[in-house]
């Protein structure tokens, strides 16, 4: 078995990592977006008014998950309130569009990452194995690259630390990244969002975490479960 501490650094250098990832990204996202020039459209989160009522009345819902949320991932907050990502889109591993509605049944933990992010590399291996150790017609962890740019970057880093369970999703455009910007769940990179079978969001967090671990598993658990 793989040294844990191999697997995920410690956690000072988790938090060295965050902070120089979190301005990598600015600088980042800040010439991607400026490329088409300062003054483009701003884009506005779509929404569905129906969906996200239904999904704010599972305020509750959120609480009671995000309460297992201790230890390694205690750092995820619940939705307040819920809201729907039905409409969150991106790339499947074939390569073309979708979105969060297409995994209707399904929860995921969909997390945004980026070669050029340091916490966003450092957490993939736990990513991958929680994907490998409870992914199931259930539940699934959706890592979505936003590198801009072809895919040739991010596949050769996948493959060189070895991620093999996670499917390859992508937006190169990083509309998927200014969508949820704009709806206040993202301040940089890495950023997580566990989403129910109902496209609705129940938690989410903002830095890197440790997936592989015990805690991990005991708030998939928790999603995955009946409400109390």
């Amino acid at each position: 078995m793989a040294d844990r501490s191999q697997l995920f650094p410690a956690p000072r250098l988790i938090l060295a990592a965050l902070v120089a990832g979190v301005l990598a990204g600015a600088v980042a996202v800040y010439v991607s977006e400026s490329a088409s020039g300062n003054n483009a459209p701003t884009q506005v989160a779509a929404s569905d008014g129906k969906d996200d009522a239904a999904c704010a009345a599972k305020a509750e819902r959120a609480k009671q998950v995000a309460a297992k949320a201790t230890g390694q991932v205690a750092a995820l907050l619940p939705a307040d309130p819920p809201q729907s990502l039905k409409s969150l889109a991106f790339n499947g591993p074939d390569g073309k569009p979708m979105t969060v509605a297409d995994h209707a049944g399904k929860t995921l933990l969909l997390n945004l990452w980026a070669t050029w992010c340091a916490p966003c590399r450092a957490e993939m291996p736990a990513l991958d194995a929680l994907q490998k150790e409870m992914g199931s017609d259930r539940f699934q962890v959706v890592a979505v690259n936003v590198d801009t740019g072809d895919d040739t970057k991010p596949k050769k880093f996948l493959s060189d630390i070895g991620v093999a369970t996670l499917g390859y999703y992508r937006d190169p455009t990083l509309a998927l990244f200014n969508d949820v910007k704009t709806r206040g769940l993202a301040l940089g990179l890495p950023v997580t969002m566990l989403i129910d079978g109902e496209g609705c969001l129940i938690a989410h967090m903002n830095g890197p975490a440790e997936w592989s671990g015990a805690d991990a598993r005991r708030l998939v658990e928790a999603a995955l479960g009946p409400s109390s």
